[in-house]
């Protein structure tokens, strides 16, 4: 697996090496990432123009871009100077004008000359009632017209380049595409009816028609289910790797599970159990596990985190669970504290507040043994910070929480397993491309005893209804959770905001009934704001997000959003998810200020209609996009040039199975299909994963 395989050899060429490549063209097509004739190849048109030859434009609906054989007529040079330049022209049964703008009248009656035969190809526009073809695409004699294709594949462009440099460019780059082998499983080629690379690729250079540029054409679909293949590939490599790190086998005994699901007041969901047996068998398998454990806001998925910490427990382990934020690893506490007393575990919390003589005592306490479940932020990463026997890190990700990460936590304890927890419902084809390498336990049902949260749209208009909605909740011992926008980015308005609707519901409401948090408050002040709204001190709480993630006050039935529109679908339904557990019934008011955009009002319909965190996610995706959805930037998302996730997402699938079954059968890659596939590799440039094979 030394070296590029010599029949791509020229896909990694130079630029001008193409026909019609010179310095000055490649130069601009590297402004969009296109810097060899591989990359040619991989963008592919995103539209077709029809240029079949009609008899007449007669009964066409315009505008519309179309090809006709004409008798030019009249020519008729412009009365003032910038003016146009009109030819009359007609064809068999109507007539119509070519129209030029800083045209040279003598090049027009060389190339036009009246009363020859030509077949024009443009845009035909009505204008004043006369049908006009402004600057034609195409004007040519009888004789060359053969020259026009019936369609003309559509490029991107960058400033500089043009559509005939682009065709020509994709031409030469496909004349030297190789016959590859076929690294796709052949039952599943058979099956969706997918042409070979190499077809594929002139077919999809080659639109017959606007069916043949949408993401399902055959063509198409096969060259995007490439890069997915690839992707996964890579990933499937990556999760092997992972996986012959030695784990450790942390065996269940069900001694202390068995307490805890005693005292339960309610049985587990059938998801809880399904993810509770995967974890507890992968613990117990000597790979090291590598899961991640998705669920829906209320879904319970403390209770699945604290057994699989039973389970190190058990075995005669420690087990350590990681929150991005101070709040929330205090809020971690709270929910397993009532679960460690049940099943007689000893638990402690490790903060950076943790300072001197406590955090010395805290740190000899773990490293004997003494503290079985640790609760902390990043200060658990500290060098000095060691465990007796680590067995399991749970990691509370909210997306702060990448690959490397991850690895530091498994060098803690070496070979200790991972299970990542997210609250984010990430359609199947994203959860995918992030966390290919992991295996994933969904929690789709909600506990009972979770009551639905009546969602309502209102005005801001109506700002005084929603006030005094509050006044009555208050008095009947509820409380709220208020939420202002980070109107952009700078701190500054963001507090204004929040302040300026603190101040006038205090004013309305009473002192000391309303509170305020928000992320340039001192953590000993937010803190506190937060410890009076869970005590019930303070009865409604205004907020800009830092609430998203985690809260959990049985008492707060009320959630108002303000300038709900600018939210995104995601944390809409995180912030919700902060009410509805209680006793009694929960409302959530989004307010929007008139007027709402077409996106905004879509939004906000689709969370009136569900509480199903994963369809959100879905309309989430196809609204805003992957890349977007997790901020590309951030997201560790590969960026793909023909696969779309969005409309593509069942492919993504596919690729994962089909690489995992190719490397389950070919560890090394060496057999008919394997050496084809590491061709692929190198055609995708996925050069991890070929590093991954050489040293496999």
């Amino acid at each position: 697996m030394s070296g590029r395989p010599e029949q791509l050899f020229s896909l990694f060429a130079g630029l001008e090496t193409l026909e019609g490549v010179g310095p000055k063209t490649a130069q601009v097509m590297a402004q969009i990432e296109i810097e060899t004739p591989r990359d040619v190849l991989f963008s592919l048109p995103y539209a077709v123009i029809d240029r079949r030859r009609r008899e007449t434009i007669k009964g066409v609906d315009l505008p519309c871009t179309l090809t006709v054989e004409v008798t030019v007529g009249a020519h008729r040079p412009p009365r003032s100077r910038g003016g146009a330049y009109r030819v009359h022209v007609e064809d068999a049964q109507a007539d119509f004008q070519l129209v030029f703008f800083h045209a040279r009248g003598d090049y027009l009656r060389r190339v036009l000359p009246e009363g020859a035969r030509r077949v024009v190809s443009g845009k035909l526009e009505l204008f004043d009632g006369m049908a006009q073809m402004v600057h034609p695409e195409h004007m040519a004699p009888l004789a060359e017209a053969g020259d026009i294709p019936d369609f003309e594949p559509v490029y991107h462009l960058t400033h500089g380049m043009t559509q005939k440099t682009a065709l020509k460019a994709a031409q030469s780059a496909l004349a030297r595409a190789p016959e590859l082998a076929e690294w796709i499983d052949p039952a599943l080629k058979a099956r969706e009816g997918w042409p070979g690379w190499r077809q594929a690729m002139q077919a999809a250079h080659a639109p017959q028609g606007l069916d043949d540029v949408v993401p399902t054409a055959p063509a198409r679909a096969r060259l995007a289910y490439d890069e997915l293949m690839a992707h996964q590939l890579t990933l499937a490599l990556a999760r092997r790797r992972e996986r012959k790190a030695r784990g450790i086998q942390s065996r269940a005994t069900g001694a202390l599970q068995s307490r805890v699901l005693a005292n339960l007041p309610y049985r587990p969901t059938g998801a809880q159990e399904r993810a509770i047996a995967e974890i507890t068998a992968d613990m117990a398998a000597p790979e090291r596990m590598n899961r991640l454990l998705q669920g829906d806001v209320g879904a319970g998925k403390t209770l699945v985190a604290f057994m699989a910490l039973l389970v190190a427990v058990e075995a005669g382990g420690q087990g350590v669970m990681m929150a991005p934020t101070e709040i929330l690893a205090r809020q971690h506490l709270e929910g397993l504290r009532p679960l460690a007393e049940e099943a007689g575990v000893v638990l402690e919390l490790l903060t950076g507040r943790d300072k001197g003589a406590e955090r010395r005592a805290k740190l000899e306490a773990l490293a004997r043994g003494d503290i079985q479940v640790l609760v902390g932020t990043h200060a658990v990463f500290q060098s000095d910070v060691g465990f007796r026997d680590l067995r399991l890190a749970i990691v509370d990700e909210q997306h702060r929480f990448g690959v490397r990460q991850r690895m530091e936590l498994a060098e803690k304890g070496l070979g200790a397993d991972v299970l990542v927890m997210t609250a984010t419902p990430i359609p199947r084809s994203l959860s995918l491309a992030q966390y290919g390498d992991m295996d994933v336990s969904v929690l789709d049902e909600k506990p009972p005893g979770r009551k639905p949260v009546k969602t309502a749209v209102v005005s801001t208009e109506r700002m005084d209804e929603v006030v005094n909605h509050l006044r009555r909740a208050i008095a009947e011992g509820r409380q709220c959770y208020w939420v202002c926008p980070l109107v952009d980015e700078s701190e500054a308005t963001d507090l204004t905001a929040a302040e300026d609707r603190f101040k006038r519901l205090r004013a309305t409401l009473g002192e000391g009934v309303v509170g305020l948090v928000h992320g340039q408050m001192p953590p000993a002040d937010k803190d506190a704001a937060m410890a009076a709204f869970v005590s019930g001190d303070t009865k409604v709480l205004v907020a800009t997000t830092v609430i998203e993630v985690g809260v959990n006050v049985p008492n707060a039935s009320i959630m108002v959003i303000e300038r709900a529109e600018i939210f995104g679908l995601a944390q809409l339904h995180q912030l919700r998810g902060r009410v509805g557990r209680g006793e009694a019934d929960s409302t959530c008011l989004l307010m929007y200020r008139p007027p709402l955009g077409e996106g905004g009002r879509r939004r906000l319909e689709v969370l009136r209609e569900t509480e199903d965190g994963f369809r959100i996610a879905e309309t989430d995706l196809e609204m805003r996009g992957a890349g977007d959805l997790i901020g590309t930037a951030q997201s560790g998302l590969p960026r793909f040039r023909i696969a779309d996730l969005e409309r593509q997402a069942g492919l993504m699938a596919m690729a994962q199975t089909d690489a995992r079954a190719l490397l389950e059968a070919d560890p090394a890659l060496e057999g008919e299909r394997g050496r084809a596939a590491r061709v692929l590799l190198w055609l995708m440039k996925q050069d991890q994963a070929i590093r991954l094979i050489s040293v496999g």
